[in-house]
Order: structure tokens, then sequence, then C-alpha cells
């Protein structure tokens, strides 16, 4: 990393010791939306590829080889994404997560088209930046707060394109650029070749995991009617203040395993110790869908509306962490998400899906099994999962000041 970070100190103070000129983006390109005047057939039996809002999301570099595909007729008129094109996702729950960036750095010929709840931006000079720098430049800290203060709403962020496009961006020269790249790619080579080893483990936890939650025809099943209460949440984005006492569940609380800040709210949707939390609504194609958070302590959560509370009712028939692993992404309600549409459950389609019940000491067996994988694939303080997140931080350390120029001060004449 010295070597490389002196090279680029080398570089800048022969090309541009003065700093690095900064624009704002609407002075360097153009926004364009994604697909309109579509329907759900047309995504059902499509003849082109189609970039969705999780692709976006997922990815600083767009993923192409994708087999989602979408209708399209001879000659219609919609905007097609090209080669150094930045992606951009349209709203999420926080402003903090609004606007997250994608840029399609591979050429290709095949016609490629933008789901309708992101929009792209083409820069009218695609020499100005290389694509390799932009994914790492857009997705940088510094940007993100930008991007973040584009965004306005209460129950859904939305971005304003009218704020957007004031965005200030750094112009490096291209030397620069290239060397930069160089040494943020080595990082995010090492981190893919982690995550792959954590991916394997993975794969070997759903392995047992399935395994340990089929059962054979002779245990018997019941709807979660008969065996758990239902309670759903409130809205209440309205009352939040960032230094008060509650933790508020939403979909991206669950996502993160329950990592988020404390919230400060008026209307109370309370929680309680053992409840089941799942997330009734997600975007198409979406991974929060049916994902459940565990309450294993006494703490001050309130729900939002697109969260349920599932308690179960005698926790010497069913005990509370093994429904869990039952409910958790359970397929009978992942067959709700077509894939197109926001996918929204409902109390009653939660309420009779059945499960089967083996005796309570074999639940709390199998619960101590799937602790011990879960543990290793998801507890970030212990082996694969600790040199990972250390790797990250060290990632976004060096890529905060890779990114961090001096602005040039321009003579005016």
């Amino acid at each position: 990393m010295t070597n490389h970070q002196s090279k680029i100190e080398k570089l800048i103070a022969e090309i541009c010791p003065d700093g690095v000129e900064f624009k704002e983006l609407g002075e360097l390109g153009n926004l364009y939306g994604g697909l309109t005047g579509k329907s759900k057939d047309d995504f059902s039996n499509g003849n082109a590829k189609f970039i969705t809002y999780m692709n976006i999301f997922s990815n600083i570099a767009v993923d192409t080889d994708v087999n989602i595909f979408v209708k399209m007729e001879p000659n219609e008129k919609q905007n097609r994404i090209q080669f150094s094109d930045v992606l951009f996702t349209g709203s999420s729950e926080t402003p903090n997560e609004c606007g997250m960036s994608s840029v399609l750095t591979k050429k290709t010929d095949e016609p490629l088209y933008l789901n309708s709840f992101c929009f792209g931006f083409r820069f009218h000079d695609t020499n100005l930046l290389l694509p390799e720098f932009s994914k790492y430049l857009f997705r940088d800290e510094q940007m993100r707060k930008q991007i973040a203060k584009t965004a306005s709403g209460v129950t859904r962020f939305n971005v304003s394109k009218k704020r957007f496009v004031k965005i200030l961006i750094p112009l490096p020269p291209l030397p620069i650029q290239e060397e930069i790249v160089k040494i943020l790619d080595n990082f995010t080579e090492l981190e893919a070749e982690l995550e792959a080893e954590l991916e394997a483990r993975n794969k070997q936890y759903e392995y047992y995991y399935l395994k340990l939650l089929t059962f054979d025809a002779s245990i018997g099943q019941k709807k979660l009617n008969e065996v758990v209460d239902f309670r759903n949440g409130k809205g209440h984005e309205k009352h939040i203040d960032e230094n008060g006492n509650y933790i508020v569940v939403n979909s991206r609380f669950v996502s993160k395993g329950g990592k988020v800040k404390k919230y400060s709210v008026n209307q109370i949707s309370p929680v309680f110790k053992n409840d089941i939390l799942m997330v009734m609504s997600d975007l198409p194609n979406g991974k929060a869908l049916a994902k459940c958070f565990y309450v294993n302590e006494d703490d001050k959560y309130t729900l939002n509306q697109r969260i349920c509370a599932l308690s179960v009712k005698n926790k010497d028939d069913l005990d509370s962490k093994f429904f869990y692993y039952v409910l958790n992404r359970n397929k009978q309600l992942l067959r709700y998400n077509n894939g197109v549409d926001q996918t929204n459950l409902r109390k009653d389609d939660i309420l009779k899906i059945q499960i089967s019940i083996p005796p309570i000491k074999e639940q709390k067996k199998i619960v101590s099994i799937l602790d011990k994988f879960d543990a290793l694939v998801n507890n970030i303080s212990i082996g694969l999962p600790a040199e990972l997140k250390a790797h990250k931080q060290q990632y976004e350390y060096y890529k905060g000041k890779l990114l961090t120029f001096k602005e040039k001060t321009l003579i005016k004449k």
C-alpha cells in the first residue's frame, strides 16, 4: 500500500500540485430514467436483459451476467444503458441508503434496460472518468453523504433529481485514477476471496439447516394461527429523534441483524423477549421479504408498519428459537414474491402457513446445532467473519484517503 500511495502522491505533485477541479454533475452529463409503460407480462417472457434494483444496490459494478429479461418491441423507445453509465437506486426506507450506485464497467453489444425504480447518469465526455474509478468514487463515504442529502420523505425516501445534479465530484487526471483503481482492486480481490470462503461455509450451514428442519410425515403439522399470536407494527417515522431511547425495527434493522442506531418515537408498538420479528414488505427480488429477527434480550424496540411480531402461545410445545429457524425466509411465504412488483405479505398469508412441530426435546437439540453454525458464519467477533470485517474497515479507510482531493482554486479573470 505504501509504495502505491507514494506513487500517487508523486503523481499529484507532478500533474496537479494545486489540486484537482471539482464540478457539479449537471455540468458533466445528463440523468435518464428507467423503463416506462411495462406490465407484469412483459417480465415473464422477455427478450432483453434487465438490470434490477438489487443488482445496482448490491454491486459497485453492474452484473451483466443475469437471466432476468424484459419484453421489448422492435423500435420501442426506451433508455438503454451504455458503457461507463452510472446507475442509481431512486428510493429506500432511509436517506442513507438512497442513490446507491453501480457502474457499467464492461463493454457489451447486448441491449440493457433499467429498473423503473432507478435512474442513470451519462457523462457528456466518457473519457473524463474511468468507469473503474467511478465505481469506487460514487460509493465513497464523502460522495454518499452528498447523495443522502438529496433524498427526502417520511416512510420512504426518494432522491430529488434537482438536488442530485448539484452534487460536486472531483476530476483527477487519468494517471492518478488508474493508480487508485489498482490499489482498490487489490483490496476488493482479497475481499472476494474471503467472501468466497465464507460463502462455502454458508452453503454447508444451509445444507444442515434444511436437513435438520426436514421432517417425515409422522411429525404433526399445525397452522401458525394455532401456535402463535400476531402483532403488526405502526407508522411512527414522523416522530423519530436520533437521540432517543427506542430502536425502530424496519426491514433495514432485520437485514442488518439488529445493528442500528436507537431512536425515540412517540407512537410505540412494543416488542418482547423471545418475539420473532418478520419483514412483511420488500422490493422485487429483494432479500428481506420474510426475513426474521429473534429478540433474545429485553430492549426497547418498536415496530414500523412493515414489520410484524409473532409470539409463541405455548413454549412447552414450541420453542421460540426453533420457530424462528423454521419461519426465517420460509418458502411458503417467498412464493408471494413475483420478482416484478413490491411484495406485501398480509396477516392471513402468514398465519395460514403450516409447520412441523417435533417433540420439544428434539427442537432444542436442533436449535443448539444451528446456533453453533450461525455463530461460525455470522458472528463478526470470531474467525472468518471477524477477518472479513477488519479487511473491510481497512479498505474503507484507504478508500477514503485515496479519494480525498484538494480542490483547485480557479482564478477568475
